[in-house]
């Protein structure tokens, strides 16, 4: 799809404020006549510490976990203790006033609405 695309995320590999790196987390984007749908696993994100941002042409997705260090000494972790970021940029066909977001379970879903004007019209043709 050439209208949503990833950027270099040359970011995601920073560090946080926390001192915690980035992942960049996986995504599923779908189009329709109307809308592109952009699915972004974040297991451990809530709303709280979601933060989706648009500016110019990019759609930023940033998802910081909460730290639940069990108590203890930590014997043995998979779970590495990073925050999640994505970066995706925006074609021309995406009405960025009209991007709306739902936080379900882990994943993010973004619903970029087409903008009217690069949608297909019908013309009609009058009988002179």
């Amino acid at each position: 799809m050439n209208t949503v695309t990833e950027t270099q995320n040359r970011s995601a590999l920073a560090s946080t404020q926390s001192g915690r790196g980035f992942v960049i987390p996986p995504a599923n984007i779908a189009a329709t006549e109307h809308e592109y749908i952009v699915e972004v696993d974040m297991p451990g994100v809530t709303k709280e510490g979601l933060e989706v941002t648009v500016e110019g042409n990019e759609l930023t997705i940033i998802g910081r976990r909460a730290s639940d260090v069990p108590e203890g000494e930590l014997c043995y972790c998979e779970t590495a203790q990073t925050d999640f970021k994505r970066v995706f940029e925006l074609g021309p066909d995406v009405d960025t006033s009209r991007i709306t977001a739902e936080m379900k379970q882990g994943v993010l879903k973004l619903r970029l609405a087409k903008s009217e004007k690069t949608k297909p019209k019908q013309i009609d043709v009058k009988v002179a």
